[in-house]
């Protein structure tokens, strides 16, 4: 700030004190700061644009004085785009060095744990935060994914499970590769070597158990039930049970209206795991830290089947006999009562 103080009474001088005392005229605040007003500069735009716009918006009393001091601070070819938030009583070279400083408006959103990529991409485009396709684009991209540096022992074709759910701050105009680096270094710090020496442990790479979490973030929101339904796909893993979980089903159609029905269990996919023994090849959502852990750490049981008991919760069954008996009483009767 004194730089720019300095700045500009050197321009003053230069200019001679009667012209010099005019331009500092034009650069007195225009207004009051109870008045506030966003403006968002697009990409590429000069500073002659940006002066133009404030004082359409009647932000700055000169667009030629703002220009004048852009110049003479150096500041011209430093224009960062993005949405800004000024108010009336700010004075020129403090919404230059704004906006030289790229102090933009950031919005807060939160990822929900077990969204795909396909919901982020839609969330941020509900929010103005991202274009969905580029986004997706992005996710998908080899080059692009090969330098975030995942370490996962298996070839990512795609970012699914590796955009970490949380919670946010984002600008506008920021390029997609940046916010998906961004949630990809939160998967990072999340999952750690300890982590990664517990999938070992298991012998599952660090993508397979993060396959694994996905399905029972997908499979229960209840918290004591993730280590429950975590022990249960082990069990089949262990004993070569295909998974039948409805959720890889459901990622694998093209489209899903809800109801999920006898004919799409037969649909060809390697995520049809009522077709396909073991894990489906990449996760089908992004999953928490909790659902992580969970398929890290199992509950040791002899269950090998859970059914919904429509409340969300589920049944376990160790035995065919017994998930039989409680698909009974928790699936068909319900069935018949909604017909």
């Amino acid at each position: 700030m004194l730089k720019k103080t300095f700045l500009i009474i050197s321009g003053v001088l230069l200019l001679g004190f009667g012209v010099g005392f005019a331009v500092l005229n034009q650069l007195e605040p225009v207004g009051h700061a109870s008045r506030v007003t966003v403006l968002d500069i697009p990409e590429g735009a000069s500073l002659s644009e940006v002066a133009e716009e404030l004082h359409r918006q009647k932000l700055i009393k000169s667009d030629w004085a703002f220009v004048w001091l852009g110049r003479l601070s150096g500041s011209d070819r430093k224009i960062i785009p993005g949405e800004y938030e000024f108010h009336g009583g700010m004075d020129p070279s403090l919404i230059l060095e704004k906006i030289i400083n790229g102090e933009v408006i950031r919005y807060t959103i939160t990822i929900p744990e077990g969204f795909s990529v396909s919901q982020i991409a839609g969330l941020l485009h509900e929010k103005r935060l991202a274009d969905r396709e580029k986004f997706l684009q992005c996710t998908r991209d080899p080059v692009f994914i090969e330098t975030l540096s995942l370490s996962v022992d298996d070839r990512v074709d795609n970012l699914e499970g590796y955009l970490f759910p949380d919670t946010y701050q984002f600008a506008r105009h920021v390029a997609p590769d940046r916010l998906i680096a961004t949630m990809v270094a939160r998967f990072k710090q999340a999952v750690t070597k300890e982590d990664r020496r517990r999938a070992a442990e298991l012998g599952l790479s660090l993508h397979e158990a993060v396959t694994l979490a996905s399905v029972i973030e997908k499979e229960t929101a209840k918290p004591d039930e993730r280590p429950l339904i975590s022990g249960v796909f082990h069990n089949r893993l262990r004993k070569s049970i295909p998974l039948q979980s409805d959720p890889t089903v459901i990622y694998a159609l093209n489209e899903f209206d809800g109801n999920l029905r006898k004919k799409d269990l037969s649909v060809e996919s390697p995520y049809n795991t009522y077709r396909v023994v073991g894990l489906p090849p990449g996760p089908i959502a992004n999953p928490g830290s909790a659902a992580v852990r969970a398929a890290l750490y199992p509950e040791p049981s002899q269950y090998l089947y859970f059914v919904s008991r429509n409340d969300g919760s589920h049944e376990f069954s160790a035995t065919l006999a017994e998930h039989n008996r409680a698909v009974r009483k928790y699936q068909l009767r319900q069935r018949r009562r909604s017909s």
